[in-house]
């Protein structure tokens, strides 16, 4: 056994065993911890904003994009935002222990569905150094034992939130291993857990890009909780406020390019496409937008680079987008269908009827009407964080908060009845 495999086996090992203590810890000693953790960013935040220097550094020398350096940057407000975020988590109702449903059979049993936690949770994720502390935290709330792996990028800003939520941890009483993170940069690492962890690990939730997805949802041995890509659109009913429009689609591309619930395709109808388009195209351009369309998208706004096929399915996750002029909304929801991922998908109208026929026919996992995609996001759920966004149908779909994280058990009290 290598020196790598060791460490990984006692790092599962250590997960099982916290697990099954966390399981029985009171809702208020997990609280307290959460509630310490956020005190630890806040004293610590000159650490962890020196070790999030050390990774800009790095990231700039290896020429990473603005879309990743900005995924990867911390600064005061964005750690303040993690604390906030780990309050917002600990003000929360306990997800576990939760009677979800409850009848009397007519032989006097009384059956009780009641949530449970998952039990250890693997979290492999990239740049953001951020999603340390949300996925930890909800799975601190959910009753969970974590086993964290971020990105080698974000490796120095990782470790010094993880520090922060080791002392949340302590302060309430709870084992530190119930929060590990591995302490290597090794990539045979992300192998070793996706296939030879089975008999610790539960679920696993990875965040990142379409590669790093791919791989686990290729790799793993275990069940997975995640999304392939986030190719969300903006649809401009003919009916849409044209401010609102502008302002909407706008948020929804550029306030973070590189987030999963950005848009990546508007589209618009053709009633109010030579209207409403030169306005809007101006605004992206200005913002430093590129845009993508055909011949007709391009006599609208000159700046429009020409579109090819591949650019309806490109989630772009940086300053560009792609538009399309549709005949309605039959034609913006086929759309969405053919190329769509099932993520985030937004309709811009005044037309109740044309909204509740886009709101009703799409499955995609969120739906929003008059707002912006980028709201897809646990926080703005109030969910206080999120793991990430799932669009499978199994299990958890949407943002992926404390509450998804569990399952649940039947309970079943009688007084000596036998089966006949």
């Amino acid at each position: 056994m290598d020196e790598l495999e060791k460490t990984m086996q006692t790092i599962g090992q250590q997960a099982r065993a916290a697990a099954a203590t966390l399981a029985r810890a009171s809702i208020d000693s997990r609280n307290r911890a959460l509630s310490s953790s956020a005190r630890a960013l806040r004293a610590q935040m000159g650490e962890i904003l020196d070790a999030n220097r050390l990774d800009m550094e790095a990231a700039n020398a290896k020429g990473l994009t603005q879309s990743m350096l900005d995924r990867l940057r911390l600064d005061e407000s964005r750690v303040e935002a993690m604390a906030l975020g780990l309050e917002t988590i600990e003000a929360a109702d306990d997800p576990v222990g939760r009677v979800m449903a409850e009848w009397l059979r007519p032989n006097g049993l009384n059956i009780q569905r009641v949530s449970v936690p998952l039990g250890v949770i693997g979290i492999i994720y990239e740049s953001r150094p951020n999603v340390t502390s949300d996925a930890a935290a909800l799975c601190l709330k959910s009753g969970n034992a974590v086993i964290l792996r971020g990105g080698s990028e974000s490796f120095h800003s990782s470790m010094a939130i993880f520090s922060c939520l080791q002392t949340g941890l302590t302060v309430a009483g709870i084992s530190t291993e119930a929060i590990q993170m591995i302490p290597t940069t090794d990539r045979a690492a992300v192998g070793y857990l996706l296939s030879s962890m089975a008999d610790y690990l539960d679920v696993v939730v990875p965040r990142g890009g379409k590669g790093l997805i791919e791989r686990v949802r290729q790799d793993a041995r275990v069940p997975v909780i995640g999304h392939l890509e986030g190719l969300c659109h903006v649809y401009l009913h003919e009916s849409a406020d044209a401010e609102m429009a502008a302002s909407v689609t706008l948020n929804s591309k550029m306030r973070r390019t590189g987030i999963c619930g950005s848009a990546e395709t508007l589209l618009i109808d053709r009633e109010i496409a030579s209207t409403l388009l030169p306005q809007i195209g101006r605004k992206l351009t200005q913002a430093g937008c590129e845009i993508r369309g055909d011949e007709e998208i391009r006599r609208l706004v000159p700046d429009a680079k020409p579109a090819e096929e591949a650019d309806w399915s490109t989630e772009y996750l940086d300053a560009i987008i792609s538009i399309r002029i549709v005949e309605g909304v039959d034609a913006a929801i086929e759309h969405i269908q053919r190329y769509g991922s099932g993520h985030t998908e937004s309709i811009v109208a005044s037309d109740a009827h044309a909204a509740s026929r886009f709101l009703n026919e799409l499955d995609s996992a969120i739906l929003l009407h008059n707002a912006s995609t980028q709201f897809a996001d646990g926080g703005e759920f109030g969910m206080g964080a999120e793991i990430g966004i799932a669009t499978d149908r199994i299990h958890a779909r949407g943002p992926v908060g404390a509450e998804q994280l569990t399952s649940y058990k039947y309970v079943v009290r009688g007084d000596g009845q036998v089966r006949p």
